[in-house]
């Protein structure tokens, strides 16, 4: 499981992609979302907007990232 660190209360799912560098833009984290690819806290999410706090757990193939604050 991969660490990543944030500075603000919350980052939103697509963002979160993007800054974690597992697409490289986001129209990508767009289509990955909405075709059921992205997991948060074990359980597929479709919402790109959904926002995320530390202690959350994003998956996406074979990573899993766990949010942390700075």
């Amino acid at each position: 499981m991969e660490k990543i660190s944030i500075d603000t209360d919350f980052i939103k799912l697509d963002a979160l992609l993007k800054y974690a560098a597992l697409t490289g833009s986001g129209g990508e984290a767009k289509a990955l979302i909405r075709e059921g690819l992205v997991t948060v806290n074990g359980q597929v999410c479709t919402m790109r907007g959904k926002k995320l706090y530390p202690g959350d757990r994003v998956g996406l193939e074979n990573v899993l990232l766990e949010i942390t604050r700075k």
